[in-house]
């Protein structure tokens, strides 16, 4: 009769007697969350969309297991980088010192009338995590456990944006430099889609990196695998793509274009649908410390509704430079942090401008003005006139 009643319940269980079977249960109020991509702190109700409550019940032959000390073991047992365990009990061990939720991998909890309840937080990854509850009944140590799976939020599989990072320290000698700074960096090129996931793995090349100019781009190439030149054709693994630059003799800035394909994720048969970014690479003879970090006031010239791009110089201080917009950029354009202009101006023809600030490594920093001259397109050819 002891073998008939041995151990079961709710997924696993261990061998030994017992006169009385435990069972445990485990289920979620909702199994599936939105990716947390901006970030919100865990909590609970209406507005705590990233957040589920989960319920752990035991019983002992069919009634519950009332004020059982640490009766439950609850882990993260996969998808860790999808979201953590949360107690959200008020307890001040569960909270840091501005009373801020503290997030688990792992939770203990007691047996309340035979059950408890905690939390499980979305955060910025998709994928499915697996949280599994257990409970030992203290007469034979016979284990039982129970799982349940949370998806969070799906990718769609197709590039919406590319994210250039260039490695430590982010500038580059030029060649044959006497100061000894390198002129090889590494870069690495980020696919993600319209979930802020990672691309799968592609079975071919998906990501286009070209030389596209820059006062410094006499000379440069890039280098991937096999491949030298002005560009090069990469294959994302888990969504990064990894390639080389090398400086040419020239000092200045060496502009990059990034590209995707939003159409097949493939751009060994050409790009359809581009998604891109442009990212500056500054060159130096050698440390500039000593001289502060200056920037020259520019006036650049581009056609109405035509694309353009251009990278802003910075003089002396320590490389790598982080740029801002000090006021409005003309409509159609975009300025980034590191100091490229690029688009189709669609504001009015007519001069425009705006101020920029430019800071070094050591956070000195220098201002100055960007004056853009728009111009009106040419008209369309005349039709040439019908004859009598």
């Amino acid at each position: 009769m002891a073998a008939l009643l041995g151990a079961c319940g709710g997924g696993g269980g261990s061998p030994g007697d017992t006169q009385l079977v435990y069972t445990i249960t485990l289920r979620a109020d909702r199994t599936a969350l939105p990716t947390n991509i901006a970030g919100q702190p865990a909590g609970i109700g209406a507005y705590a969309p990233y957040t589920t409550t989960l319920h752990v019940e035991a019983r002992e032959g069919g009634k519950p297991i009332p004020g059982l000390k640490d009766a439950f073991a609850c882990n993260l047992a996969a998808g860790l980088e999808t979201g953590a365990l949360y107690y959200l009990d008020g307890d001040d061990e569960h909270e840091d010192e501005d009373g801020n939720a503290l997030a688990f991998r792992n939770i203990t909890l007691d047996s309340n009338s035979g059950g408890n309840s905690f939390h499980f937080h979305s955060g910025t990854k998709s994928g499915t995590a697996r949280i599994t509850c257990s409970i030992t009944n203290p007469r034979d140590n016979q284990v039982s456990s129970a799982s349940v799976d949370i998806v969070v939020g799906g990718a769609t599989g197709m590039p919406a944006s590319v994210i250039g990072r260039a490695q430590a320290p982010g500038f580059l000698g030029s060649q044959g430099n006497i100061n000894n700074v390198r002129n090889n960096v590494a870069i690495q090129a980020f696919i993600m889609d319209d979930a802020n996931q990672p691309i799968p793995n592609p079975s071919g090349a998906n990501v286009r990196v070209r030389i596209l100019g820059g006062d410094a781009a006499g000379g440069a190439r890039l280098t991937l695998a096999g491949q030298s030149g002005a560009e090069v054709l990469g294959t994302s693994n888990g969504g990064v793509a990894l390639f080389a630059l090398t400086s040419g003799p020239s000092t200045g800035v060496i502009v990059l274009e990034l590209a995707a394909d939003r159409a097949d994720n493939n751009v060994a048969n050409g790009i359809q649908d581009s998604v891109a970014q442009l990212m500056a690479i500054s060159v130096i003879d050698g440390s500039t410390a000593a001289a502060p970090v200056g920037f020259t006031p520019v006036q650049l010239s581009m056609e109405q509704g035509t694309p353009f791009f251009a990278a802003l110089l910075a003089e002396g201080g320590t490389p790598p430079y982080t740029w801002r917009a000090l006021g409005a950029v003309p409509v159609g354009l975009t300025f980034s942090s590191d100091g490229v202009i690029s688009g189709a101006p669609t504001v009015v023809p007519g001069v425009h401008g705006f101020r920029v600030r430019v800071t070094d490594a050591n956070g000195t920093f220098a201002e100055g003005a960007v004056t853009i001259t728009v111009t009106a397109p040419p008209p369309p050819p005349t039709p040439p006139a019908s004859s009598p």
